[in-house]
């Protein structure tokens, strides 16, 4: 370097303060420089740094020292890579969040359990219950027949009979169990009107059944006539006489509710007073006397000049029948 460089530089401020700089590097290595040989090869990298870092500072000194002109040797360190990852304290608050809710999921199972326990317990008392009611029923049933039995054996040494029941004795029992031939043919001898009013025929079908005594025949052919003629002009006259066959079968409570049926369905029926008076002699052969007392009573106020007219006769015997003030 010249001396009319150096003494330019020694007058620029800028360039007294790189001097101050260089020479404080200077003297940095000199200070950290010794004899010994071995320390020459530790030494060396820190001089080369500070070379390095004074050749930078030379460029910011100087004019023109701009990035634009010289490239810096010593930039800014790199940021470190950030770390996204999970903290360790992460998987362990999972943890802890799958035992609160393995914890509540396990207190409801077990909420659960002992209520189907309460209910399971509740359902077998009332199982116990219905078992012993069922083996009393059946305790109940079989002792009058155990009785009827050793009565029977008593004192011959012979087993006990079995007892059977007895076969139906009506004609309506032996009709529904198997009707002989003989009946079939019977009430096929039973003519059968045709005529161009179907529920006519229907009616008077039956009335015929009735009439010779083939009773639950007539039964079934009038409940025929009700079901597929309901509003048919002898609708009042077929349900009388369905009580009638009911009553004449041995039947009081199916006729008396056929009676009163009719009474109340078409009270100006042709055969409305009729089924008033036999509803009372049903009630008689049921032991309801005093209801029978009001059914006639009812004939008599609501049909007075039947009541005195052509059931007279009639409703002056029931009433006697039945005690009637």
């Amino acid at each position: 370097m010249s001396t009319r460089r150096f003494s330019l530089l020694c007058a620029s401020p800028l360039s007294r303060s790189g001097r101050l700089i260089a020479g404080s590097l200077i003297a940095a290595l000199m200070a950290s420089a010794s004899p010994a040989a071995a320390q020459a090869a530790s030494i060396e990298p820190r001089v080369k740094k500070l070379e390095t870092e004074m050749r930078a500072v030379q460029r910011k000194v100087f004019p023109g020292g701009s990035d634009r002109f010289f490239e810096p040797e010593i930039s800014a360190p790199a940021a470190a890579p950030s770390t996204t990852g999970t903290s360790a304290s992460a998987p362990i608050t999972d943890l802890l969040q799958r035992v609160d809710t393995l914890e509540n999921q396990i207190t409801r199972l077990t909420a659960q359990t002992e209520e189907n326990g309460f209910k399971l317990g509740q359902l077998e008392k009332r199982l116990a219950q219905l078992e012993d009611k069922a083996a009393q029923a059946a305790a109940a049933a079989v002792a009058p027949v155990a009785g009827t039995t050793g009565a029977m054996g008593a004192g011959t040494g012979a087993a006990p009979a079995r007892v059977t029941p007895a076969a139906p004795t009506t004609a309506a029992g032996a009709a529904a169990a198997a009707p002989s031939a003989e009946r079939v043919a019977a009430v096929s001898r039973i003519e059968k009107p045709e005529t161009t009013d179907a529920g006519e025929d229907a009616y008077l079908y039956g009335y015929r059944l009735w009439e010779a005594k083939f009773l639950p025949e007539a039964q079934a052919q009038l409940r025929f006539a009700l079901d597929k003629h309901p509003k048919h002009k002898r609708t009042s006259y077929t349900r009388n006489l369905l009580g009638r066959a009911y009553l004449d079968d041995g039947k009081p409570s199916a006729a008396a509710k056929m009676f009163a049926e009719n009474y109340e369905k078409e009270p100006k029926g042709d055969r409305a007073p009729e089924s008033l008076y036999f509803l009372g002699e049903s009630l008689i052969k049921l032991n309801e006397k005093p209801k029978a007392c009001i059914a006639f009573a009812e004939l008599a106020e609501v049909y007075p000049d039947v009541a005195a007219g052509r059931l007279s006769d009639r409703l002056a015997s029931g009433r006697r029948n039945a005690g009637c003030k």
